[in-house]
């Protein structure tokens, strides 16, 4: 028997953070049910090489993992997509499903949340606005081509320097600029991919306006976090996930 739980009696949901970032908390602390605990942990790497702390956030996890000591989680999610991205939708699969395995509850990642929601709301010709260097933005395109989603247009926000760290600098004002001045004819939805740019009040301005699905990695790991663990979903006006965008106000 489990013992009662005073908070996350509907679910313990981690949450694997990169180190700097200050937007996935909150994030999924607005968008997650009521009763589920978000439980963080930070990736750590000393490389100042991007490509090479990118990719070992990823192939350290089994060791960020032990950070959690005897606490029982029901799930967990990577939120780090450029990690993903690098590494290929096939390693990330193989260390994912090996880790589960290990701890005893499943471990989503942030991309492969996107790709279960493009599933789930029949998702193929997509716009991607993403913060990151032109590496990474390359990578995730032949991440989604590979799983057969077609790009239509990828679009970098700007950041203060090339050090991705100053993405967490950015703003939901950023995003919504971004995806104004960008053509989304003939897209089936917006995506905002990287953990670190807020998304949350882009998401619920510009749903009314674009009249398709508005999508973030945040929102995105949300929604499989919560499905994985049977949350109650609220109804909403998101095509996805709703419940949070009264929450919105007090980020």
């Amino acid at each position: 028997m489990n013992p009662v739980r005073e908070y996350g009696a509907a679910g313990r949901v981690g949450i694997a953070v990169p180190q700097a970032n200050p937007v996935v908390e909150p994030e999924m602390g607005a968008l997650m049910p009521a009763g589920v605990s978000v439980i963080a942990s930070r990736l750590t790497s000393a490389e100042e090489d991007q490509r090479t702390r990118f990719t070992a956030y990823f192939e350290q996890l089994g060791e960020t993992l032990k950070s959690y000591d005897t606490l029982r989680l029901d799930a967990l999610g990577f939120a780090c997509t450029a990690s993903s991205y690098l590494v290929g939708a096939a390693r990330e699969e193989e260390l994912a499903a090996e880790l589960s395995a290990h701890v005893g509850y499943p471990i989503v990642t942030g991309a492969q949340a996107i790709l279960a929601a493009f599933a789930r709301l029949d998702i193929r010709r997509v716009v991607v606005i993403a913060p990151y260097p032109q590496f990474v933005l390359d990578a995730g395109g032949d991440y989604f081509r590979a799983a057969g989603i077609e790009i239509l247009a990828k679009h970098r926000v700007a950041t203060r320097t090339s050090d991705t760290r100053t993405i967490y600098e950015l703003t939901g004002d950023d995003a919504i600029a971004a995806a104004e001045s960008i053509d989304l004819t003939g897209a089936d939805a917006l995506l905002f991919t990287g953990t670190g740019m807020p998304s949350l009040r882009a998401i619920d301005t510009l749903g009314a306006r674009t009249g398709i699905p508005i999508l973030s990695t945040n929102l995105c790991l949300a929604w499989a976090l919560a499905t994985r663990i049977g949350a109650d979903m609220a109804d909403g006006p998101h095509p996805l996930f709703n419940g949070w965008q009264d929450r919105i106000a007090r980020l």
